[in-house]
């Protein structure tokens, strides 16, 4: 399979999941289209700079477009390029960051960290340690007070 084939599928799974699986519709939404045109912006930057120096190679035979017959570095636009980088780097970006998007949507909706609680990390606060961190007496972070310190 290709670097085009795979950056194809990536982006129709993608797109679908947030579609019909995870739900929050994301590629819908304005908000999603301008976070995104700010991402693609740092990523023509960063990746188009690693790649015009070298840092990445590309199989000729699994992108559009070829390296230059004299080694030399790859073209900025044309030959399927994009500032340097395969237009396929963009397909993987972009499935990269609605996924990204769409699961912390999804996990928020269901409520994973819907409040913040200040203090020390539950996993030290006494409920799954032995011992209670210093000064917390076994206090419940999300502030009930009516947890028992030996638990």
């Amino acid at each position: 399979m290709t670097y085009t084939q795979m950056g194809i599928l990536m982006v129709l799974g993608t797109v679908l999941i947030d579609l019909f699986v995870l739900r929050t519709r994301l590629v819908t939404r304005r908000g999603f289209w301008v976070a995104y045109v700010i991402v693609l912006f740092f990523q023509l930057i960063t990746n188009g700079i690693l790649t015009g120096i070298g840092a990445f190679r590309y199989a000729d035979d699994a992108i559009v477009g070829q390296m230059p017959a004299d080694g030399g570095p790859p073209p900025m636009f044309g030959e399927g390029r994009v500032v340097f980088q395969p237009f396929e780097d963009l397909l993987m970006g972009f499935s990269l960051c609605l996924l990204a998007m769409a699961l912390w949507i999804y996990w928020g909706r269901r409520g994973v960290q819907r409040k913040p609680v200040a203090g020390p990390p539950i996993w030290r606060s006494g409920r799954w340690s032995r011992t209670a961190a210093p000064g917390s007496a076994g206090a419940d972070p999300r502030g009930s007070g009516d947890r028992d310190a030996t638990t």
